[in-house]
């Protein structure tokens, strides 16, 4: 059995460490692995992933047909013991090595812990999966609340920018039927971000897909819904400085409610929270009060 210890010094990690030993080229096999029987693994009941798509399983079972499993599966003794392990990233290989007909696998075992299983899987999501726009914001927000980690931690440890953490952070504030619209690819990650500030998303986001409307076109469509209203710019708006939106952002993305910072330098300022319905309030004085 291999035993690597995930290190806890930095999200991601033991995710790199783990994939450091796989190889990914066809011709490098990779080191020390060991070959399990495909009925000794068991998947994660945590596995944060639940979509496996039938056509996408059957075209990588056509692959491993022609061309075998090219990275191990990452896996730890089963809790249970019985000789069986647990499946800690890789159970869409499992699958499709199922539908292949293959009798065992390249695995890499691990010894770890159920909360280092839920991370590693998360992030593994994240790398590798074809997660829609929701879904990454999703594992986003579970790796901070479960986890404890800030957007930087994750810009850093998933090789994206912070901006590109934040900005799919803050599509969980849309309403519930545009997020919809995002998770069934009727509205783009790009559409869905122009909306944010509107007010009235849903309405206009039926808008967008009714008339088929760009990006662009939907930009141009809420900057005309906020001219007829402009009291409800803040005159400061454009003045901000990085930082105080950067702030703005993570304080919508933490509370899940729109969050306006207007700061008048030595005289104090003013945040606003913006609530859409009396759920949102209540959760936001329980969180005020201590109670959340």
């Amino acid at each position: 059995m291999v035993d690597r210890k995930i290190d806890k010094r930095g999200l991601g990690r033991g995710l790199s460490a783990l994939m450091a030993d796989v190889a990914l080229a066809p011709d490098s096999p990779a080191p020390q692995t060991q070959r399990i029987a495909i009925e000794q693994l068991i998947p994660n009941p945590d596995q944060p992933r639940r979509d496996f798509k039938p056509e996408l399983l059957q075209q990588l079972a056509d692959s491993i047909r022609n061309r075998g499993v090219l990275q191990p599966l990452i896996v730890r003794p089963h809790p249970d013991g019985g000789g069986l392990y647990q499946i800690v990233a890789g159970e869409r290989r499992w699958r499709a090595a199922q539908i292949a007909q293959l009798h065992d696998l390249p695995v890499i075992v691990s010894d770890l812990s159920d909360p280092e299983v839920l991370e590693v899987a998360i992030i593994e999501n994240i790398q590798r999966a074809d997660l829609n726009a929701i879904e990454e914001a999703a594992s986003y927000r579970q790796l901070m609340d479960r986890f404890g980690h800030t957007q930087e931690k994750l810009a850093e440890a998933l090789n994206k920018s912070r901006s590109h953490i934040s900005n799919v952070l803050r599509l969980l504030n849309l309403p519930e039927p545009v997020q919809a619209m995002l998770r069934d690819s009727t509205l783009s990650a790009g559409h869905a971000r122009a909306l944010i500030t509107a007010d009235d998303p849903v309405g206009l986001a039926r808008k967008v897909v009714e008339r088929g409307l760009s990006v662009r076109e939907t930009e141009q469509l809420v900057r005309d819904q906020s001219a007829s209203k402009p009291e409800r710019l803040p005159p400061r708006e454009s003045t901000k400085d990085a930082d105080t939106r950067a702030i703005e952002s993570d304080l919508t993305a933490q509370l899940k409610m729109r969050v306006r910072i207007d700061h008048a330098g030595h005289d104090g300022g003013r945040v606003t929270i913006t609530y859409r319905d009396l759920d949102q309030l209540d959760r936001l004085c329980q969180m005020l009060g201590g109670t959340a």
